[in-house]
């Protein structure tokens, strides 16, 4: 009980003030465009699903820099802008049922496709790749050293000032055989992030 609550606790307070801010705003950027960076600091929480560890929450902060590498391409529902971003982590806590875990991680591979806009919405999929560094064994009896590959699906709400991000995101959290012991952990995360593209 004390896990649940204290993963859904900050989720709730960070979707709240999310809809506040989103909802103040009025709407003025153009969102991706060739040749323009993204920079966003966002955060993330969620619990871990089956397929791996269970009874396993998460909570990371980060900060984001990205490049537009090109112009939109592809047909009409799929066209958009191919991103490159570098994700830092300075801010890891797992929530295990042996221990709370600390942990920073980096992840220099972030391939992202941000379709084409339309209105005030810039809807994008990405993949990631990216290390973890923990104070303790992630998940228990493992290592403290862990790759972070993942998935995700989310959008831009493009503002007067800035770009609110909201995102549902499957992270898979494992060692990759540095360690014998290594049933690795699937968490499902919503990610909420404010940031700016610019030219």
């Amino acid at each position: 009980m004390t896990l649940s609550v204290s993963v859904k606790f900050p989720m709730k307070i960070l979707i709240v003030l999310f809809l506040v801010a989103v909802s103040a705003s009025g709407f003025a950027q153009s969102g991706p465009a060739y040749g323009s960076t993204e920079i966003q600091v966002w955060t993330a929480g969620g619990h871990s699903v089956p397929g791996g560890t269970s009874r396993t929450g998460i909570f990371d902060a980060g900060l984001r820099y990205g490049w537009i590498l090109s112009d939109a391409h592809g047909p009409a529902f799929l066209k958009g802008r191919f991103e490159y971003a570098v994700d830092a982590v300075p801010l890891y806590l797992i929530f295990q049922p042996a221990n709370v875990a600390y942990g920073v991680g980096l992840n220099p591979l972030n391939l992202k496709w941000n379709f084409v806009a339309r209105g005030r919405v810039s809807p994008y999929m990405e993949l990631s790749g990216g290390t973890l560094f923990t104070t303790h064994d992630v998940p228990t009896r493992t290592s403290t050293v862990n790759f972070t590959p993942s998935a995700a699906f989310g959008v831009h709400l493009l503002r007067e000032r800035f770009a609110w991000t909201i995102e549902a995101r499957y992270l898979h959290i494992s060692n990759a055989g540095l360690d014998r012991g290594n049933p690795g952990l699937n968490t499902f995360e919503v990610h909420l992030g404010v940031g700016k593209f610019r030219k």
